[in-house]
């Protein structure tokens, strides 16, 4: 049966597919599309949205694009990239922007536009000012004919602008994502100037994929990868509902990378809930092995995600289990954005679920993956509509390579380049002017760059850069205790300031403590490699963490907490550790999470009383322009 729908037309952007997602939780069907595609493939559709993209539309090599599509005589919204293409398709310009911006902006409308009588649609209902979420270097220089300006930034004059004599929208900012909190009127006011009426629903989505399980099972049986995670756990009840449990079987890999009693409390859960078609495995060995020597955070992922293939084959032989049975994973979408899995998107990390071993198994059609359409709220609504516990579909994220994407590596080496821009961000870092915060803590900080590389996002492709840390006044001298900035806006505010003017640096870190009587050049960085000894450290930090979260009930506060080791330290056995909580929805985008302070001194103070602990920061980042973790 033809549905009327959006159709979203993918340049490559990290939330291409959130577009999609966003007009089908409003209640209308969406969906996505090459911007190459024929126009006749379009045909029916009520609207069409251009998404962002990892390039600039001026490079030689941007995604092909059918500029026939903006013959078509129904309205189209582009944003980011997209509101580059709908621009330069009418003779705007494009170039360079005088300042990227990545983060939080603040959108002023022009005059008319806004409220209920708004001379642009897409704003009826919406006041200005408003916030809204950024993650582009490029910028309009000039609109194309017939374009008027509906809305501006500080740094960005074109921010929003439209054509109503040809139905056409353009917003340089991300309305898809839930850090731009009038984004949802914004669509639902798309939808509306569309014609589009209400024809998606949870019930639809639930059928169709127990429908589909159905039809790429084709008779056969399924091995699921079950790491416990919430992903893989509702994944496993979709098969269970939709094949029976005889035909379905969980296989729980312990890999050494597991948190503290993990699998032990995962196999625990899955019984009290009444799934009894699982088998754990301990192959823990096997995958430190793999890893062994590493430095490479993707050379590790891949190791990790090729020995899972491995240790399977070693499982369904032992098991007896022949050539018919199917693997099943529980992959998300942002799973295969953020492993360059579309077209035109760039690689921000590979996951594990998307190595050479899983992508042969692919292509053979020997994989099936119910739910990789979707982000992490959607499943989490499917799983509570399956009737799961609490327990199971609010459990924090947990990869299938577990800690050990935690751990970051070094060899101890560091070459001329490394060292040539560790001091260019430093110098960076010193000419940004920071006055957010009050005259006290603006005296006492210092500012310095850490000697690590993390992976972060910043307009749609990967970066790979140094973390800024803060240091403010030490509490108490001589206790190795530093103050933490009590109001979230001012260090979300510097937090953006350092990462949008800097090019060495995409994240911003603050200083907790450091143990009394080692000096900052004291810390180095160490050879330390991803071993059972780190992960037990690492474990034991991030089990207070945990165990605090759950006493105070803030577990269920936020989206996930991960704790980071970094080989920087005043000696081989010792590490650095960083606090990473963050908020969010749907993993594309995120924000750090502000602790209360008295939760925050009982964490720091209980993981200082470990000898073995160097110093603890905070990650004070948002995403973008960092990822959720450092690998």
């Amino acid at each position: 049966m033809s549905r009327d729908r959006i159709i979203v037309l993918d340049f490559g952007s990290q939330y291409a597919h959130l577009i999609a997602k966003r007009f089908r939780m409003l209640g209308y069907y969406s969906e996505i599309a090459l911007p190459s595609a024929e126009v006749s493939s379009l045909a029916g559709a009520k609207g069409i949205v251009f998404s962002g993209g990892p390039s600039s539309i001026y490079d030689d090599n941007t995604p092909e694009f059918n500029p026939e599509i903006l013959n078509l005589d129904i309205p189209i919204l582009g944003l980011c990239y997209g509101h580059y293409v709908v621009q330069t398709g009418y003779n705007g310009k494009v170039g360079k922007a005088d300042v990227g911006e990545f983060g939080f902006a603040t959108l002023n409308f022009a005059a008319g536009v806004g409220g209920a009588n708004s001379k642009c649609p897409l704003f009826k209902g919406i006041e200005g000012e408003q916030q809204v979420w950024m993650s582009h270097q490029d910028g309009v220089l000039k609109m194309g004919d017939g374009f008027e300006m509906v809305g501006s930034t500080k740094d960005c004059p074109f921010a929003a602008t439209q054509n109503l004599e040809k139905k056409r929208f353009s917003l340089q900012f991300h309305c898809e994502v839930k850090d731009t909190p009038c984004g949802n009127q914004i669509f639902q006011n798309f939808a509306d100037y569309c014609g589009m009426e209400k024809n998606w629903d949870q019930d639809t989505v639930l059928n169709i994929i127990l429908e589909n399980i159905k039809k790429e099972a084709d008779g056969r049986n399924v091995l699921l990868f079950l790491s416990g995670g919430v992903d893989s756990t509702i994944t496993f009840a979709l098969l269970n509902k939709a094949l029976g449990q005889e035909r379905v079987l969980g296989l729980h890999i312990d890999n050494g990378f597991m948190r503290k009693n993990e699998s032990h409390n995962v196999a625990e859960a899955y019984r009290k809930f009444g799934f009894t078609n699982f088998i754990v495995e301990d192959a823990s060995e096997s995958f430190l092995k793999a890893i062994a020597g590493l430095t490479d955070p993707q050379k590790k992922r891949m190791a990790v995600g090729e020995n899972f293939i491995i240790v399977r084959n070693e499982v369904t032989a032992r098991q007896n289990l022949d050539d018919s049975w199917l693997l099943a994973q529980g992959t998300l979408y942002p799973d295969i954005i953020e492993s360059g899995g579309t077209k035109n998107s760039h690689t921000i990390k590979t996951h594990h679920n998307r190595v050479a071993g899983i992508q042969e198994l692919i292509a053979k059609g020997l994989i099936i993956e119910p739910i990789r359409d979707l982000y992490k709220d959607e499943v989490r609504a499917i799983g509570k509509k399956l009737g799961l516990p609490e327990q199971l579909v609010m459990r924090h994220p947990f990869p299938g390579p577990g800690l050990s994407i935690n751990v970051l590596c070094n060899d101890g080496k560091s070459d001329a380049k490394n060292k040539e821009e560790l001091t260019l961000a430093q110098k960076e870092l010193d000419e940004i002017k920071l006055d957010m915060f009050c005259e006290h803590c603006t005296a006492s900080l210092k500012r310095s760059i850490l000697p690590v590389r993390s992976v972060g996002v910043q307009g749609d492709f990967r970066t790979y850069r140094f973390p800024a840390l803060l240091t403010f006044r030490e509490e108490e001298s001589g206790t190795g205790f530093y103050h933490f900035p009590g109001k979230r806006e001012k260090i979300e505010a510097c937090s953006s300031t350092i990462t949008n003017k800097a090019k060495y640096i995409n994240r911003t870190c603050i200083k907790l403590f450091q143990r009394p009587g080692l000096a900052d050049s004291d810390l180095k960085i160490q050879e330390g490699y991803c071993d059972r000894h780190r992960l037990d450290q690492l474990r034991e930090v991030d089990n207070i963490v945990l165990t605090e979260l759950h006493k105070s009930l803030w577990y269920d506060k936020i989206f996930q907490h991960l704790t980071i080791d970094l080989p920087y330290a005043s000696c081989a056995d010792h590490a650095t550790f960083v606090l990473r909580p963050v908020i969010s929805e749907d993993v594309m985008t995120a924000r750090f999470a502000m602790l209360p302070k008295e939760l925050m001194n009982t964490i720091v103070h209980k993981i200082a009383e470990l000898p073995f602990v160097d110093a603890l920061y905070f990650d004070a980042t948002n995403k973008p322009p960092a990822t959720f973790g450092w690998e």
